[in-house]
């Protein structure tokens, strides 16, 4: 993509009248719980709250809690942008390896938001851009360059309600919301746009999550919204964030009702941290009868901290628990009813990792998985190649392989992984990561040997007759990440 010399010349001058920062952006966030000052955390040493209160507000959000140790939550306490008045960028890369055990032999991933391809080295995620603020007015926006802006948009089946290809309107976006800070109790904003969701835990830059491919619970809920929210600071321990948005992870409306929703996080302290997602909508595509309900609670504690020991210096663990459903429109909630209303399809689901820290923060070694149960399978992340029963972009009324992996009420689909980790973090811009994953299904999902593309592994080599998606139950796999964050 070729930047304009004018959008050039702005960001130059922008660097060139840096000043002292604006207290006026304060709590912009990121996917899916960092309490951002701008963009540092708001931390015990940061200096950043020396300043006077704001007018006609009593502080700002979380002051003096310590957010850097929690999964899904900006690990740094310091950064080099902090002079800046009006602007401040933002640049995460996410460069991975990984290898299938199973070898596939079209190096296809199947079943995750974070891995596209194995045996390659491969751009997961370019995102830049940064924070604006102004008099109270406020935005940011964050590209999406890599293969995640399209293993992300393929799980949405919003565009193909109408005309314009909102898939690739918004692809190479993950983050672009405009609003207004009002200085009342520890602040409020109102933004509209498209801006990160808190479901699943999380966070969808790498760099701030204590593990790299999520547990089901996490990978298959929400990573964004397209919209309208309210965040209110009622107290500095205390948010409360109203939505009304489109849908489920949808650049569209699925029907004619908007999502409706909305997130509690409470921080009482340093070492605890509470959040509260319900969701309510009608996201099953033509089907407005359809009514899906959805609550993700998730639970964070540090129990042991010494940050000057030599030895182990953090200690803490995160429980994310979920349950969902869908009633209506021949599905029937929590238990199947009769020809009328239909099978069971609900969303229940639990994750708990454990992550400790030594050698000054500069080592971390995470444990933890997790295990879902999705009949109808509505949340699963759909296979894709020859088994996708997604549509075709060519031939929307054919599904795009053409062999798909079936999501029809009724059908079971359980889940359960694990992994563990090694993270080495010389400093607050750079994690290297290693990390095995194991992951599980009830049916034939993951890639195995003979993949998911054709009987040699090229699109374009006509299929065999007797050739068919070689999906298995389960696979082992590792990965090698740098995650780089300035």
């Amino acid at each position: 993509m070729k930047i304009p010399f004018t959008l050039a010349a702005f960001w130059l001058s922008l660097l060139a009248s840096a000043q002292n920062p604006s207290s006026t952006s304060l709590a912009l966030e990121t996917k899916h719980n960092s309490q951002l000052a701008v963009v540092l955390p708001v931390t015990a040493d940061s200096s950043r709250h020396a300043a006077s209160p704001i007018k006609g507000q009593l502080g700002e959000p979380f002051e003096g809690i310590d957010m850097t140790w929690q999964n899904g939550s900006d690990r740094r306490t310091e950064q080099i942008w902090s002079d800046l008045k009006y602007f401040t960028p933002s640049i995460l890369i996410d460069i991975n390896y990984t290898h299938s055990f199973n070898n596939p032999i079209d190096n296809t991933v199947v079943g995750s938001t974070a891995l596209a391809r194995n045996n390659e080295t491969q751009l997961s995620a370019l995102h830049f851009g940064g924070d604006f603020s102004y008099k109270g007015a406020r935005a940011r926006f964050m590209t999406q360059f890599g293969t995640r802006s399209q293993v992300i948009p393929r799980n949405d089946f919003s565009p193909y309600r109408g005309q314009y290809q909102l898939a690739n309107v918004y692809r190479y976006l993950s983050e672009a919301y405009a609003g207004y800070h009002i200085n009342k109790w520890y602040g409020i904003n109102i933004d509209a746009g498209l801006f990160m969701s808190y479901i699943g835990l999380n966070s969808f830059y790498q760099a701030e999550n204590w593990e790299y491919q999520a547990s089901f619970t996490s990978d298959n809920t929400p990573w964004f919204f397209n919209g309208l929210r309210m965040q209110i600071y009622p107290t500095k321990h205390l948010k409360i964030e109203p939505w009304i948005i489109n849908g489920w992870q949808s650049y569209g409306r699925f029907n004619r009702m908007p999502g409706i929703g909305g997130n509690i996080t409470w921080a009482p302290n340093s070492n605890v941290k509470l959040l509260i997602n319900n969701y309510y909508g009608t996201d099953a595509a033509g089907i407005p009868e359809r009514r899906r309900f959805h609550s993700d609670n998730s639970f964070l504690m540090r129990y042991y901290n010494k940050p000057s020991s030599t030895g182990v210096t953090k200690m803490a663990f995160s429980v994310t628990g979920d349950v969902g459903f869908e009633r209506g429109g021949g599905v029937n909630g929590f238990r199947s009813g009769d020809s009328t209303q239909g099978p069971a399809q609900y969303f229940a689901s639990l994750m708990l990792y454990h992550r400790m820290w030594f050698a000054n923060d500069k080592c971390a070694w995470t444990i933890g998985g997790g295990l879902m149960t999705n009949p109808g399978r509505y949340l699963v992340l759909l296979p894709t190649g020859q088994a996708s029963p997604l549509p075709n972009p060519n031939n929307p009324i054919q599904t795009e392989g053409a062999f798909p992996f079936s999501a029809n009420p009724g059908d079971p689909f359980q889940g359960w992984d694990c992994s563990t980790n090694f993270d080495y973090m010389p400093n607050q811009s750079i994690t290297l990561r290693l990390e095995f994953v194991y992951r599980n299904a009830s049916v034939p999902y993951f890639a195995g040997r003979g993949g998911v593309t054709s009987q040699t592994g090229y699109t374009t080599t006509p299929l065999d007759p007797s050739w068919r998606p070689d999906l298995v139950k389960s696979e082992s796999r590792l990965i090698m990440a740098m995650l780089f964050r300035l």
